[in-house]
């Protein structure tokens, strides 16, 4: 399989960015199912060797959910999309991979309540992190990659212009994401407190730096979860399988059960697309996106909280 040549034209991690490579997070997931999985396995198979059956029975047997076959097929399809555009090989086989990608599990979606007594068990900065997350629905790497620069406090607007993945610094890939993202008036003054207090308040300087790099580098997202997420989730008796990407999906449930549009949403949360809907035809105004988001954040933070944590 052209595995090599794909992994240095299309995954060069060492190379800076454009818009025809693929993202860091994408490179670093390619990398992983690769060296652990799909090589040890066809990596001495000539390329018209690889038969779709094979492949197909092959994935059942990995113990894997469905979403992650599907990720594995997708890359193995990848590789023969490469080699069939350099001409090494005359058809895909991968294409005739039957592979579903249904959840086994429907997602957790903390309720408003769970994200108050969620909430209430953390301290700084992990309380307003948690806070921001789940009031913008920002992807972990996003949140924390920004610096007190992107925050605009006389706009109320937060400029998503990096990721960080591996504490590895990227800008985010696609022009969706790099959107900016409304600022709740009763959010930013708790941001506001939080810069007053932390210990590196300066426009370059991450809004949520690690003490242990001397603020040179942001929290790992997987240290501040087990050392300051997970025990307040315990503590406030929220089960289920919890993480980062927990707040986002549940800032999105949220918002269509308050009634917002999908247009709004979709923007809110800086996809570049969604597959049936009115995407084409609709497009959701500043106000409107302001309003989602405050509307959320009241029911989150109420003004008498705000009010409590300034003094």
């Amino acid at each position: 399989m052209p595995d090599i040549f794909y992994r240095k034209t299309q995954l060069p991690a060492e190379v800076a960015e454009d818009d025809n490579r693929k993202s860091y997070a994408t490179q670093d997931t390619y990398e992983g199912y690769l060296k652990k999985w799909i090589l040890p396995r066809w990596k001495s198979y000539r390329l018209p060797d690889v038969k779709a059956v094979q492949v197909e029975q092959w994935l059942k047997s990995l113990p894997f959910a469905p979403g992650t076959k599907a990720k594995i097929r997708n890359i193995m399809s990848a590789l023969y999309s490469h080699a069939l555009r350099w001409e090494w090989a005359t058809h895909n086989p991968i294409t005739h991979v039957r592979q579903s990608a249904k959840r086994r599990k429907i997602p957790v979606v903390l309720t408003i309540e769970q994200i108050k007594g969620f909430i209430s068990h953390l301290k700084e900065p992990c309380r307003t992190a948690v806070l921001l997350d789940a009031s913008s629905g920002l992807r972990v790497g996003e949140l924390l990659g920004l610096k007190w620069e992107d925050v605009d406090f006389e706009k109320l607007e937060v400029n998503v212009t990096r990721s960080v993945v591996k504490q590895k610094i990227t800008r985010c890939k696609t022009e969706a994401s790099r959107k900016p993202i409304p600022l709740d008036a009763e959010l930013a003054d708790v941001l506001l407190n939080w810069k007053l207090r932390c210990a590196y308040p300066q426009p370059g300087d991450w809004v949520f730096a690690s003490p242990k790099t001397k603020g040179k580098q942001p929290y790992w997202p997987g240290a501040l979860f087990r050392a300051h997420l997970k025990p307040a989730l315990k503590a406030a008796e929220i089960p289920g399988d919890v993480g980062w990407h927990t707040l986002r999906h549940t800032f999105g449930t949220l918002m269509k059960a308050n009634g917002e549009d999908i247009k709004t949403i979709q923007e809110l949360l800086r996809h570049s697309n969604y597959k049936v809907t009115a995407d084409t035809y609709t497009q959701a105004i500043t106000p409107t996106k302001r309003a989602a988001q405050t509307k959320l954040v009241k029911m989150i933070l109420p003004v008498k909280s705000a009010a409590a944590g300034r003094n």
